[in-house]
């Protein structure tokens, strides 16, 4: 017998060490070559670990959430040959594709229960039975392997009897603390309605009020992988740079107006939200402030203004908050940056990004969405300068000369780095800004 030790190896240009963000085997394992064992996280991309040699796991470097280096010991493995220790695998990047295997029949009859009464609706992975009665579901929104069978009926329900009801329902009952054996209904099964009668008229045994509070157990959540990384830079970012925020208000009533006028006309491309507007104007705006488009080296003490906007776009995903780049973004109309945007989007949250499309970026836009927001105060994207933030649209009434209309009305912010930023200069930018977005034809004006 022989002793294997898997060293950590080089996997990004630049990087001294990795993030332990999951095992995948554990001591007293037998393993083959090729195996996944472990995914490791640098502040680039997440990759997988796999074993170069079959053998027994007999030590691993740390737990979830560890630290370890460049060529450092990762896994030690007891083998029947000699190996080299420097042998290293193929790394390839995680990604969050799952092949979906074909619905059972128990599967597809659940299915076409919660589309009949769900129109329109395709039924949730989440609400399918485990496939051949037991093992792994189809979901893959949370643990179910080895799930517990649900709880029999108490005394005066209907015994053995199995309630019968859609997904649709039985998460509605779960959520409202319902047995379902306890509420009556004149069909073969539960509904909607039947719930609605039992909250009008019954709360039998184990039903919770909707308005009650009850408590929860506290739960100890260790902070590892994306939400590390995501802490990490907002604290140096905080840290080191002195930030300060100006808001103003835009009138987008006429950008709205156009916007609408464009999404009637686009034919086969992609609808457009205010976002790839927004962007556009900000490339129109960025030549006159150099000082806004740039990234500083604090310890070089060097600041470059980039002639391109190379522009980042912060996108909440299952993961964390996450800033993909529209490379270029001065050279795209408003349907190619749309385009990108959504690319983008679907890549981040798919974790399919590559390093190329999550680095370099000169300027940051961050935005809440539907959620809106009166005004944010958003933190900078380190080592940029800047990062701005739309908010939320709203109709409100204002004075027009002697006259009263209803405008559309978005407060707009900007957080600067005040090393290198004026607070002069920041509102300067935004009043220019704002010129583009009240006076939209001058976005596609030359």
């Amino acid at each position: 017998m022989a002793r294997f030790t898997f060293k950590l190896p080089d996997i990004g240009e630049g990087i001294s060490e990795a993030e332990i963000v999951a095992w995948h085997v554990k001591v007293g394992d037998r393993i083959e070559e090729d195996q996944q064992i472990a995914d490791m996280m640098t502040d680039k991309a997440t990759v997988e670990m796999e074993s170069p040699v079959s053998g027994t796991v007999i030590e691993l470097a740390g737990e979830v959430g560890d630290q370890v280096s460049i060529g450092a010991a990762l896994v030690v493995i007891e083998t029947e040959g000699d190996f080299s220790a420097s042998e290293a695998p193929a790394l390839e990047p995680v990604t969050d594709e799952v092949k979906a295997a074909p619905l059972s029949s128990e599967q597809e009859e659940v299915a076409e229960q919660y589309e009949a009464e769900n129109p329109g609706v395709e039924a949730p992975s989440s609400s399918l039975p485990l496939a051949g009665g037991g093992g792994r579901a189809l979901a893959t929104d949370g643990p179910v392997d080895g799930a517990s069978p649900p709880p029999a009926p108490p005394a005066g329900g209907r015994g053995e009897e199995r309630v019968l009801a859609s997904p649709a329902v039985r998460a509605r009952a779960a959520d409202l603390g319902i047995d379902l054996a306890h509420v009556k209904t004149e069909s073969d099964r539960v509904r909607h309605s039947d719930l609605d009668a039992f909250l009008r008229y019954g709360q039998g045994q184990g039903y919770h009020a909707p308005h009650a509070s009850h408590a929860r157990a506290d739960e100890a959540v260790k902070v590892i992988g994306m939400r590390r990384r995501i802490a990490e830079n907002m604290a140096a970012s905080k840290r080191a740079i002195p930030h300060f925020t100006y808001v103003d208000e835009v009138d987008v009533t006429a950008l709205e107006a156009m916007r609408a006028d464009l999404n009637a006309n686009r034919g086969q491309r992609p609808k457009l939200t205010m976002l790839p507007l927004l962007i556009a104007a900000i490339c129109k705006t960025v030549p006159a402030f150099p000082m806004i488009n740039a990234r500083y080296d604090d310890e070089a003490g060097v600041v470059t203004r980039h002639g391109s906007v190379h522009l980042g776009m912060a996108t909440q995903t299952d993961a964390g908050l996450t800033v993909p780049v529209i490379r270029d973004a001065q050279d795209r109309n408003v349907w190619q940056l749309a385009t990108e945007i959504l690319r983008l989007a679907e890549a981040a949250r798919a974790n399919k990004l590559t390093p190329q499309e999550m680095g370099g970026g000169t300027l940051t836009v961050t935005s809440l969405g539907p959620l809106g927001g009166i005004a944010t105060t958003p933190v900078i994207n380190r080592p940029e300068v800047a990062i701005i933030g739309p908010n939320k649209i709203v109709e409100r009434p204002v004075f027009m000369g002697d006259e009263i209309v209803r405008a559309k009305l978005m407060n707009l912010s900007i957080s600067c780095d005040h090393r290198v930023v004026d607070g002069w200069d920041a509102a300067s930018f935004v009043q220019a800004l704002k010129k583009y977005l009240e006076t939209p034809v001058l976005l596609f004006a030359d």
